[in-house]
């Protein structure tokens, strides 16, 4: 069997699980792939005294790694914006394909490094940036690729999915992040996961290679969890949903939907039951329906194992000389539409709205009449004379779908109340039927 040489930038969590698994299951991958893939240097900051790396040349200097005439793939490991742009493309102009787990990179930087591979004749792999172990990339470009897909919808942060797991049973959020972090599953800065950039990131991706257009990351509307309470949490649970943070991605006629939000979601729902830091993904398909892929979102060697699964499609395609391999996006450069991303108060969606009422008569009367007004009808609405406290009391309400224009303006009116007190907190919820 041929020999085909790789090249690993990174020697972090994913870059020794990604070495590991490659030398621990050399021959049964070389028999799936049809050629041996003999990784011949490595590059780090830092070397891994728990790792041998068995003689493979090593260097701190990554960009050794994209100029050794005789490395086939690059596996970019290293995350990050600026420097891993600039290895890529180093890459790709010196006519190596690429495989990465860089998220961030691919949603910002995509559609130029893209356009260079495709110009260069290589190809740039990204499968365990998505999901980690999950293989939703190759199900949606290839498994799928017969279906127009309505839409995409996921449980695509762990770190997230974690702390409204946790905050289940009562805990606040401060306290289930510090647990996190400690765990290792949120980062010292845990913006990224909190806050959706990360979900939005993998959400981009997923909406590309989905709906056939460019990646559009800076249009993504983004919210995180932060402001999540107990109180909220809770509350859900007794009208029959669980608060999930989601990515969504809608086509629709006039453009596409690209949102990362808390959302409530049916309790009997399959993707309700996903807990921990594990990741679920639902892809709408018009031939297939309704499918879902669902896994370890993170971690060494569960990432590794989607690392590999590019390397082995690449080495296939290095192997046999082939200039026949799947377009990047799913599909052919021409063929992507430039549909662009639509606003959020161009959205549908039933919404969750909680509301401070001053303990008085008259003032359901009130917001139920601003609701009207706007053209939002009322699902179910939740009062506890038991929850009056300083003669303020919550009111939850469950509305049925509607534009979030219209739910904009019924909250900007229900906050300049006098009979409310604070802003309304709003959750929007979603069924998937």
């Amino acid at each position: 069997m041929k020999d085909v040489s790789v090249g690993i930038c990174g020697l972090g969590t994913v870059g020794g699980g990604t070495f590991n698994v490659l030398t621990r299951n050399a021959a049964l991958i070389a028999g799936r792939a049809g050629c041996n893939i003999r990784i011949t240097r490595v590059a780090s900051r830092r070397n891994r005294d728990d790792i041998d790396l068995g003689g493979v040349a090593f260097s701190t200097e990554i960009f050794d790694v994209v100029n050794d005439p005789a490395v086939d793939v690059v596996v970019e490991l290293i995350g990050g914006y600026d420097t891993a742009r600039e290895l890529v493309m180093t890459a790709i102009a010196n006519g190596k394909h690429v495989v990465t787990a860089n998220k961030a990179l691919i949603a910002v930087h995509g559609n130029e490094i893209f356009a260079a591979a495709e110009k260069a004749g290589v190809v740039v792999a990204y499968e365990a940036g998505v999901a980690g172990g999950i293989p939703v990339m190759k199900a949606i470009r290839e498994g799928l690729a017969g279906n127009r897909i309505d839409w995409i919808a996921g449980i695509i942060n762990g770190t997230g999915n974690y702390i409204l797991t946790e905050m289940r049973a009562g805990r606040a959020f401060a306290d289930v992040l510090k647990e996190a972090q400690d765990l290792g599953y949120a980062e010292a800065d845990p913006t990224f996961d909190v806050e959706g950039i990360d979900a939005a990131h993998k959400l981009t991706i997923l909406a590309s290679a989905g709906f056939g257009v460019p990646l559009q990351f800076e249009k993504a509307f983004t919210e995180g969890i932060s402001s999540i309470t107990p109180y909220d949490i809770a509350h859900a649970e007794q009208l029959g949903y669980r608060i999930k943070h989601l990515g969504i991605a809608r086509r629709r006629d006039d453009g596409i939907e690209l949102r990362v939000h808390p959302t409530l979601v049916p309790q009997s729902h399959l993707i309700a039951q996903v807990d921990g830091v594990l990741n679920a993904v639902l892809v709408e398909g018009d031939a297939v329906g309704q499918t879902m892929y669902y896994g370890p979102g993170a971690g060494d060697e569960a990432t590794a194992s989607a690392v590999i699964a590019d390397i082995v499609d690449v080495a296939r395609i290095v192997a046999s000389g082939s200039s026949l391999r799947v377009p990047h996006l799913g599909f052919a450069p021409e063929a992507l539409e430039n549909l662009d991303v639509l606003s959020m108060e161009d959205i549908q969606s039933a919404y969750y709205l909680r509301i401070t009422a001053l303990d008085r008569p008259g003032v359901l009367a009130k917001i139920a009449s601003i609701l009207s007004e706007h053209g939002i009808n009322i699902e179910s609405i939740m009062q506890k004379e038991s929850e009056v406290q300083d003669g303020r009391i919550p009111v939850i309400i469950l509305t049925h779908t509607v534009q979030e224009r219209q739910v904009n303006r019924a909250i900007e009116e229900l906050e300049a109340l006098a009979d409310t007190d604070g802003p309304v907190v709003r959750i929007r919820a979603e069924n998937f039927n």
